[in-house]
């Protein structure tokens, strides 16, 4: 017997109460996917080679007061020269490195130009300004690469991707805050009007990069890309890193832990550039863009036992915005102006953020139809 006073819900809140429940299961099975899960942790993945990039060379100019960026970046593309551009060369017909340099070789110069100077600049532009104004305008990346992906690739956006966008542009925010607040940001830089412009130079030539990325590797092929990368930036950064590098690079009192340092950066970026393209693939270059904010996140939580940096709440709250941004960013595929001929598009069309979510959502839209 029901206690007295007790009321039976009605007929109207057990529908809403329904209601309620089936939107949470919509949401549930919209947000988890094995798709978005998996772009999340090959996200995470490039994340932790960036990190593993940021820490080492924070331990040589700390502890060895070594700053060798070019020197660094050199190595990593003698790795991807030694390994994919050598597999090129034992390409044949059209695959072949000799004719693709017939066709394309300037272009893979402007490539490799962009690729090696927006490392370049970035790494310089924090002698001139702050750690905050390097985090946050190196953000405007982001934007760069949403308009070169509608121009270049015709990806088509919802009103979903510029919200989480804007939600993993406020987790940046929260990130820069903490920064503040935990006393990191001590340094005015030397020349704040100088650095905070190599920064957006830096940043729009990353992303120029990463459109070039995305166009080949769905065009053409992963190898094409990392070969003529290789070959072109160990020539530009080679040439590069005598002109401006060189007295650095005598001065530096070489010993085994230096090397070793030098070597897990080398590894950490190899892995970065042999990885991206794949995720690039799956995904896009602007979803990977948003999944690797959390590489400054990384770097902070190794700071904490490295470098003794102060621990603040804020960055597990930063972390936490930038992901659910990142979900809402891939849990619904952009649009492409060029129709697709079948209803599953072919992994060589370019456009597709999440292509499993566009195959996902194709099929669900041809199964009323067959009906």
């Amino acid at each position: 017997m029901e206690a007295a006073g007790a009321r039976a819900p009605s007929s109207s809140e057990a529908a809403g109460f329904s209601h309620f429940m089936r939107l949470l299961l919509r949401i549930k099975e919209k947000l988890f996917t094995w798709n978005i899960l998996k772009t999340i942790a090959l996200g995470q993945m490039l994340s932790l080679c960036i990190c593993g990039t940021a820490v080492t060379s924070q331990y040589l100019a700390d502890k060895y007061k070594v700053n060798t960026p070019m020197l660094q970046s050199f190595i990593n593309y003698c790795l991807l020269f030694f390994i994919y551009t050598t597999m090129l060369a034992f390409r044949p017909g059209n695959e072949n490195l000799l004719h693709i340099l017939k066709g394309k070789w300037w272009k893979y110069i402007f490539l490799g130009l962009a690729d090696v100077e927006a490392n370049y600049l970035i790494v310089r532009a924090y002698q001139y300004t702050t750690l905050t104004s390097v985090q946050l305008l190196d953000c405007f990346g982001i934007p760069v690469l949403m308009a070169l992906s509608w121009f270049v690739l015709h990806a088509r956006y919802r009103v979903i991707h510029f919200i989480a966008v804007a939600v993993c542009l406020l987790g940046v925010g929260t990130m820069v805050g903490a920064d503040i607040l935990a006393g990191r940001d001590n340094n005015s830089g030397s020349n704040v009007l100088i650095g905070d412009v190599l920064v957006l130079l830096g940043a729009s030539l990353y992303a120029v990069s990463n459109v070039c990325e995305e166009y080949i590797v769905k065009k053409l092929s992963q190898v094409e890309f990392l070969g003529m990368v290789g070959l072109f930036g160990t020539l530009i950064s080679g040439l590069q890193l005598v002109l401006v590098e060189y007295q650095d690079i005598v001065d530096i009192h070489w010993n085994w832990k230096i090397a070793l340092l030098f070597v897990a950066f080398a590894l950490c970026m190899f892995c970065l550039y042999s990885f991206m393209p794949v995720v690039i693939k799956a995904t896009s270059a602007t979803s990977v863009n948003l999944g690797i904010l959390t590489a400054d996140l990384y770097s902070l939580f190794f700071g904490l036992f490295l470098f003794g940096y102060k621990f603040s709440g804020l960055y597990i709250l930063s972390f936490s915005v930038i992901m659910v941004g990142f979900i809402l960013y891939c849990s619904t595929p952009t649009r492409n102006v060029e129709p697709p001929e079948s209803n599953v598009p072919q992994l060589t069309s370019f456009g597709f953020d999440n292509l499993g979510l566009k195959i996902e959502e194709n099929s669900q839209e041809a199964s009323p139809i067959a009906m």
